[in-house]
């Protein structure tokens, strides 16, 4: 399936801007207020978030942060590890120091508990002593029932690893480079899920950081040829996080498109209208989370697809 009803999802203690990752997250800005402050807002939005989800019958396994390490993106875990429906586990270099104690063998204990199982770990973490990142589904986006994986190329996605990821997974590559403006220059966006949410009858994408014609060609035939309808946005609506959304099954196999409320409201009605033909939409405010962490829904979200035991 492309979609699932199980999310794992990481709640802070520490969150705050990270200094690590906003060389490169142009969609991150500073917030004038102490570090406290801001962990407890962002956690005041997780909690208002899990509860939208929960409300839907979406089942949300969440996990508690550790004050040790220091880890204050540990609310975005689809960026270190995934799960797949036959078993494996991928684990992924990341592109900022800091965010690789996020890494935890433990929540892979904490799902078999849950009577997940799990037959194999592909760990691609050596790659980073080569300066080499892909952060998992930040980087990549899967479309599991046609076997394809879509990846915009940046510091924090290589293509021989990427490609080297599709062998693993057994997926067809979609390769190219999505650019924003940033004072006045093109320069790469940080992962593909920001400007491209892949449900399972439509997609949601800026056509417009495809730069390279030849590329957007491709990625929008790649699209309709599987028969999704395609949803633009813009480059100003992707800056609201309308690109960095997520599909879900609530209960009794409803599908919910899940994303925040500035997504949301950065809409137009055309869009909403044409979203809801499919599914409801879901949404809740992450105001400091996106604000300080250049992430939202989407990023807050890994996917569980593991069979149970």
């Amino acid at each position: 399936m492309q979609i699932t009803n199980t999310i794992l999802m990481i709640r802070p203690v520490s969150f705050r801007m990270n200094e690590q990752t906003a060389v490169n997250n142009y969609f991150m800005e500073d917030l004038d207020m102490k570090n406290q402050a801001i962990n407890e807002k962002a956690q005041e939005e997780f909690d208002v978030f899990v509860d939208a989800l929960k409300t839907k019958g979406v089942n949300v396994i969440v996990v508690e942060d550790t004050k040790e390490p220091d880890t204050p993106d540990s609310i975005f875990p689809n960026n270190w590890i995934s799960f797949h429906s036959n078993g494996t586990v991928g684990v992924y270099p990341m592109y900022a120091e800091n965010r690789r104690n996020e890494r935890r063998e433990d929540i892979l204990e904490i799902l078999e508990s849950k009577g997940f199982k799990i037959n194999d770990v592909v760990d691609y973490t050596s790659a980073e002593e080569e300066g080499l990142f892909l952060e998992g589904t930040g980087s990549i986006l899967l479309d599991r029932v046609n076997k394809k994986a879509y990846c915009a190329l940046s510091e924090r996605a290589d293509e021989d690893l990427f490609i080297e990821f599709c062998e693993d997974f057994d997926c067809f590559p979609v390769i190219f480079t999505a650019n924003q403006s940033v004072n006045g220059k093109r320069l790469p966006i940080y992962h593909t899920n920001v400007m491209m949410a892949l449900a399972e009858n439509f997609v949601v994408i800026c056509p417009d950081t495809i730069d390279d014609k030849k590329e957007r060609k491709n990625v929008l035939d790649h699209l309709k040829k599987d028969g999704r309808e395609i949803i633009t946005i813009t480059e100003k609506q992707m800056h609201h996080f309308a690109g960095n959304m997520l599909q879900v099954l609530g209960s009794e196999d409803k599908r919910y498109m899940v994303m925040s409320s500035a997504a949301f409201n950065s809409l137009t009605s055309q869009q909403i209208s044409q979203i809801e033909n499919h599914c409801p939409i879901l949404h809740s405010s992450l105001d400091t989370i996106e604000t300080c962490g250049g992430g939202s829904a989407r990023c807050m979200m890994a996917e569980v697809f593991l069979p149970r035991n």
